[in-house]
Parts: C-alpha cells; sequence; structure tokens
C-alpha cells in the first residue's frame, strides 16, 4: 500500500527506502481481526519499529511493553513481536484485538504535523466504521486520544486524557487512555509495567 497524501511523509518514506531498500517503509496497516472487541490505538510508526517491520509496535521497545501485556491478558499468542529469524514473529496472532495508529506513515523525528493526523483520520474513520463488534479502544498518548476525538466529532474539553482514565463514547463503546508505551516513557519512569497492564487488566473486566 503506498499513499502521497502527505508530501512531507511521502518524501521521507521514499528516502528511507534509498536507504534501506529492505525496510517496509510504506504506510503500516493495521494488525488483527477487524471482528475484534478491542482496538488499540497507538501515536505512528517507529522509524526502527513499524516502519521497518511492517506491523505496528513491532521491533522497538515500545513493543517489548505491549505485546507481553497483550499476551498476559489473552489477546496475544505470544510475548515475543520478534522471531529470532525473522522481523515480525510470524506465529504470533491476536485475538479480539486489533491495533493501529493514528498516522500510518513514520513522520520525521517522530513527530507529525495536526493537518498529517487529520489527512490519516479518514482511515481511523473507516476502521472505527468497519469493526462491528468494538467495545474498547485503548489510546496510547495524546495524539492518538486527540485522533479518537476528531474521528468522533467530540471537544477534547469535554474528554481530558489521562492515564487509565476512561470515557463513554456517544455509540456506547468505551476510550481508555494510556501513557504512550514509548522507550521514554519506560526509562524515565512515568509509565511501568504494572500501571501499563492495569489499563488491559480494566479491558479485561469490561469485556467480561
Amino acid at each position: 500500500m503506498s499513499c502521497t497524501a502527505c508530501p512531507r511523509l511521502a518524501e521521507h518514506l521514499a528516502m528511507i527506502r534509498r536507504r534501506d531498500p529492505d525496510w517496509h517503509a510504506l504506510p503500516v496497516p493495521a494488525f488483527g481481526p477487524l471482528d475484534a472487541e478491542l482496538l488499540v490505538l497507538g501515536l505512528g510508526p517507529g522509524e526502527r519499529g513499524a516502519n521497518r517491520t511492517g506491523r505496528p509496535f513491532t521491533g522497538d521497545v515500545a513493543g517489548e511493553l505491549l505485546y507481553p501485556a497483550l499476551h498476559r491478558f489473552g489477546f496475544a499468542t505470544a510475548a515475543e513481536a520478534l522471531a529470532p529469524d525473522s522481523w515480525a514473529n510470524p506465529l504470533m496472532q491476536l485475538h479480539n484485538c486489533r491495533i493501529t495508529n493514528a498516522v500510518r506513515c513514520l513522520p520525521p523525528a517522530n513527530k507529525p504535523v495536526t493537518a498529517e493526523i487529520r489527512q490519516c483520520n479518514g482511515h481511523l474513520k473507516a476502521e472505527l466504521a468497519a469493526m462491528r463488534q468494538l467495545k474498547v479502544i485503548v489510546a496510547l498518548g495524546t495524539v492518538a486520544h486527540q485522533a479518537l476525538l476528531w474521528s468522533y466529532g467530540l471537544k477534547p474539553k469535554d474528554f481530558t486524557f489521562g492515564h487509565h482514565v476512561r470515557h463513554n463514547l456517544p455509540d456506547g463503546r468505551i476510550l481508555i487512555d494510556s501513557y504512550h508505551c514509548s522507550g521514554y516513557n519506560w526509562r524515565t519512569g512515568r509509565l511501568s509495567r504494572e500501571s501499563f497492564e492495569a489499563v488491559f487488566a480494566d479491558v479485561t473486566t469490561i469485556l467480561a
């Protein structure tokens, strides 16, 4: 899948493909079944993570926190996103869970501009519409939180972001915010494995 709707991102990916021709370096598709009840929404692909491997949260530090949490609560068949001889573990599958990003292309310095987040919001709207069984959305970080609200046409002042804060959406779905499982948040102690996994423990209670 290729996309040139955001010229800055398209140019950035073209440069990476020239530099590393065996990398994915294209828009990263969602991972997991469309009939899932849980959607995990991140910011965007990491340069050496999904941008390289082609699968969300695979190949970087963020995935080292996310996938073990999903595995612990039964949403993933394995805790390891990577296989020893492969960028993406082909044996790992998601159960009742789908993962996508607010921005599907790697932005320079991992910082998409507002226009790029809005441009990609149509993909998120389509994803939400296609997930007929969806009940819970976990937004990882403020950008994912904002993108989700845009997709619903909601005002941020009515849905304040906070770690492990739950919001009721107009269609009956539930939004749970979490600090992003980035290496920075993990290393600085802003997010611990325990506080992150508590979010998914809450999800399992809602879906029970």
